[in-house]
């Protein structure tokens, strides 16, 4: 086997390790859906809801499901209750291409763009610095010049944290003293990203709801101020959600995307959680693309969101 079949092969078990709890989970009740039933019929179709919702895919997106499923074994006359699982893949891979989640290249940018800039926004406790940290270093792996942004100023936990990341990853954090103007510390990290021919360039921001009001005027205006430096940054505005507490991601998703143009998602924790039916749920119902997962601490454990990987991860191959 080539580096290359190992590469894939050392993702593949990453991910299938970080999703075991939902799998599991998800596996568990189907069975117990099914149990002395030879083929799809009302009874399976409604105790597969159950199982649907109790993972955390949501009630919408769970009603999805199961018309699409219901109209394939219509369609097809009789299903047996074994090919439920490919039945699932096949319609919850399809409901993940509809909602605008592309396959992404391996930590790649656009081309002719930049320095590509990722302005990150979430909760505290969602693992937003994390996050970034590890997608530093999978870009600076990848041949990126990378730089950070602590716009994070309200919290000095979270400046100090970045400045770790930064010096774990080997790549240079721009920052200010703690309260300062946080499109200040967004337009000094542009400004010298900028000079010195940065590839990517991630900004930190705080990650407070006590207004949504207060939320949108600051993220706006950090967004304003980086446009002075490069008219068309941000390109990417990344809400990073914290995959384990399930149905309350869905309220942080709903928050965050009124308060600014969020156009791409990072799910964290999966790996500490039976909770990972969120994935599909919120990619569902907010048509934002998911963009990365985080499987562990590890610096290697944060993937590009594939969606056929992760439905065959789920529900088996």
């Amino acid at each position: 086997m080539g580096l290359f079949g190992i590469f894939n092969r050392e993702k593949k078990e990453t991910l299938d390790k970080g999703l075991s709890k939902t799998k599991e989970s998800v596996f568990s009740k189907i069975t117990h859906a099914i149990v002395g039933k030879s083929k799809v019929d009302d009874d399976v179709l409604d105790n597969l809801e159950d199982v649907l919702i109790s993972s955390d895919v949501g009630v919408e997106t769970t009603l999805k499901i199961i018309k699409r499923i219901e109209r394939r074994a219509s369609a097809d006359k009789y299903v047996t209750t074994d090919e439920l699982t490919r039945l699932l893949r096949e319609e919850i891979a399809a409901l993940l291409m509809e909602n605008n989640t592309q396959d992404a290249e391996n930590f790649a940018i656009p081309e002719n763009t930049r320095p590509y800039v990722i302005m990150v926004v979430g909760v505290n406790g969602a693992g937003k610095t994390t996050t970034i940290g590890k997608m530093a270093y999978q870009f600076k792996k990848n041949g990126f010049n990378v730089w950070l942004g602590a716009a994070d100023t309200f919290r000095a936990a979270a400046v100090e944290q970045l400045s770790i990341w930064g010096e774990r990853v080997g790549v240079p954090v721009v920052k200010q003293n703690m309260g300062a103007d946080p499109a200040s510390v967004a337009f000094d990290t542009l400004s010298s990203a900028k000079a010195n021919g940065a590839d990517v360039v991630i900004i930190d921001t705080a990650g407070r709801l006590h207004n949504k009001i207060n939320l949108m005027n600051e993220l706006t205006k950090i967004k304003n101020v980086m446009k002075k430096v490069i008219p068309d940054a941000p390109q990417e505005i990344l809400l990073v959600l914290d995959g384990s507490t399930g149905q309350n991601a869905f309220e942080q998703a709903k928050q965050f995307t009124a308060a600014t143009e969020v156009n791409a998602l990072a799910v964290t924790k999966l790996d500490g959680t039976a909770k990972g039916g969120v994935v599909i749920g919120i990619s569902d119902q907010f048509h934002i693309p998911v963009k990365y997962i985080g499987l562990g601490e590890g610096l290697e454990d944060i993937q590009v969101f594939r969606r056929m990987e992760f439905v065959n991860s789920l529900f088996g191959e």
